[in-house]
């Protein structure tokens, strides 16, 4: 049955992939006492990895969308984390984005903005954070966006 995290996801026309594998030697997330750790999560769909450069060949909007996918994969790893409750969630404390940007954009806030608008949506309150978004050269894989995550868990 799922839970009121699960029902607000379907409510906003979403469901979760499964949790990510490691691409490289780490694990997908660690607890350290109530705060879970998730590793990066890169932008990608059902269709694969959403690759490019921000103010190059991605827009703001595409951007946006980009990050809000490396949103839900930060959810199913928590999920994972959880043993599939995600109502021990109790907040989402921080996310820290990087994307794939061209020297002179600047609009990295707004395409960090698909995962934090995304949490705040789920969770409520317990879903605004703390946050940092960043410009990288380049990331992983060529995808636009990567994510991680600190959640406090109960």
């Amino acid at each position: 049955m799922p839970n009121d995290i699960e029902t607000r996801l379907a409510e906003l026309g979403h469901s979760l992939p499964d949790a990510p594998a490691p691409a490289a030697n780490y694990v997908p997330y660690v607890m350290a006492g109530p705060l879970l750790h998730i590793s990066g999560q890169i932008s990608m769909d059902a269709d694969g990895l959403i690759t490019g450069k921000l103010g190059q060949d991605l827009d703001v909007a595409a951007g946006a969308k980009a990050a809000e996918r490396c949103a839900l994969s930060l959810i199913a790893q928590a999920k994972a984390a959880c043993s599939g409750d995600l109502g021990r969630v109790k907040r989402v404390v921080k996310l820290v984005g990087f994307v794939n940007s061209t020297a002179d954009f600047t609009d990295q806030p707004k395409v960090v903005n698909g995962a934090s608008d995304l949490m705040v949506a789920v969770f409520g309150e317990a879903g605004r954070h703390a946050r940092s978004a960043v410009s990288a050269a380049s990331l992983p894989m060529g995808v636009a966006v990567e994510i991680e995550g600190i959640f406090e868990i109960a």
